[in-house]
């Protein structure tokens, strides 16, 4: 047990490290996050021992998925619905053009430069399609895009290119079962339910101690979590459409879509980040320089030169279209997914998995790193009004703690 306590201290000074350094390098944090987890990997594995950090331990492994489903829930939350339909044309064309080009320009790199076999070349070009949520959303957190249209439209085409992706892996790899079935029935009858109920226990037990909501959320996640990995699929799949269908709910309520965001940004996501940044093998990376540097060209140039045009015809002003275009670029939680996805059933060696994943963290690194140092369209959104709304929200807390303090 006390070595359990001893990680996880461990852990979260890194995470409070990657927060200083990304305040004064003016970067994400989770980008930084994930660039302390690289170089703490290699470090513990260098001067300590193989897995000394401990990145392969159940339970860190535990708390990092549920942070990842966590932050996905959270992302979906974003997109109103209305949102969505008044912007569908938007999501839809950017969402399937950002996952058809990398797919095939990458899978084509793969087959025909690097002579990879067919399945592994489809298997690449599945792992570097995606666009990264969970560093989207916390960069549209940080920078409070995603109050706005502008951040609302990027959510959306994230999604839509991460389900292209997920149906890509499933069509070409994971043939269709009774579990799979099973999975989908499942979803649709809780998703269908999910509004009514939390509009149940909102009326009948919100704003008390308990945090009824919060456990109810988490169960409904948690529970569709398995049944997505029972099937074969992925838990965060489910979770980014519970999001979806709560996101009136939790617009109604900012209290608890802010206590919910402090749960898994102070706690979870830290993990998350810092481990798939611990998972990259330096060495392996050095020593495949050249296949890791064109899988990353390839990923990050079929995206721009795809995406570019497109986005150009919906966002004109040069910085909101590179920026959209940037952060499109990135991946993360789908890639390595895939990518592990396929060296668990043999359609990669572990040397190609090392070089794929590898290209998909780069490929969170390098975009969001140019799109935040160069692009950020900060017409879009005000910091004082973030501040703003920071401070009623505070007050408004002190009020009620002063509240419950006069009724004991």
């Amino acid at each position: 047990m006390e070595s359990m306590f001893a990680i996880a201290a461990l852990w979260l000074l890194l995470a409070v490290a990657a927060s200083l350094l990304a305040h004064h390098l003016k970067l994400s944090m989770a980008l930084t996050e994930i660039l302390v987890g690289v170089a703490a990997g290699f470090l513990a594995d260098r001067y300590l021992a193989p897995g000394a950090l401990g990145s392969d331990q159940q339970w860190l492994r535990f708390l990092a998925s549920t942070g990842a489903v966590l932050l996905t829930f959270l992302a979906g939350s974003e997109l109103e619905p209305a949102v969505l339909r008044r912007k569908w044309k938007e999501v839809s064309v950017v969402g399937l053009v950002g996952f058809v080009a990398p797919f095939l320009g990458c899978a084509a790199l793969a087959r025909l430069v690097l002579q990879w076999d067919v399945r592994a070349s489809w298997l690449a070009g599945v792992a570097l399609s995606t666009t990264s949520m969970a560093v989207v959303y916390a960069v549209m957190l940080e920078t409070g895009f995603n109050r706005t249209d502008f951040g609302k439209g990027i959510l959306g085409a994230c999604f839509v290119n991460d389900l292209g992706t997920v149906l890509a892996l499933g069509l070409i790899f994971a043939p269709f079962t009774m579990r799979t079935a099973a999975f989908v029935g499942a979803t649709v009858a809780v998703l269908a339910l999910l509004p009514a109920t939390m509009r149940w226990l909102t009326r009948r037990y919100a704003f008390r101690t308990a945090a009824i909501r919060t456990k109810g959320v988490l169960v409904v996640l948690l529970g569709l979590g398995y049944l997505a990995i029972w099937s074969g699929s992925e838990a965060v799949l489910p979770a980014y459409l519970a999001g979806i269908v709560l996101a009136n709910e939790m617009a109604e309520d900012k209290h608890w879509a802010r206590r919910l965001r402090t749960l898994t940004i102070g706690f979870l996501t830290p993990f998350y980040f810092l481990r798939a940044g611990s998972l990259v093998s330096v060495p392996a990376v050095v020593a495949g320089a050249g296949v890791f540097l064109l899988l990353l060209a390839a990923k990050v140039a079929s995206k721009i030169f795809g995406l570019a045009p497109v986005i150009g015809a919906f966002r004109p002003h040069p910085k909101e279209r590179w920026y959209y275009t940037l952060l499109m670029s990135t991946g993360l939680t789908f890639g390595t997914i895939s990518a592990i996805y396929g060296f668990t059933h043999g359609i990669v060696s572990r040397n190609q998995y090392s070089l794929l994943v590898a290209a998909v963290i780069a490929s969170a690194v390098v975009p969001t790193a140019i799109a935040t140092y160069a692009f950020v369209p900060r017409h879009l959104v005000q910091a004082p009004a973030l501040d703003e709304e920071m401070t009623v929200l505070d007050r408004e807390d002190e009020r009620e703690t002063a509240a419950a303090s006069g009724r004991q």
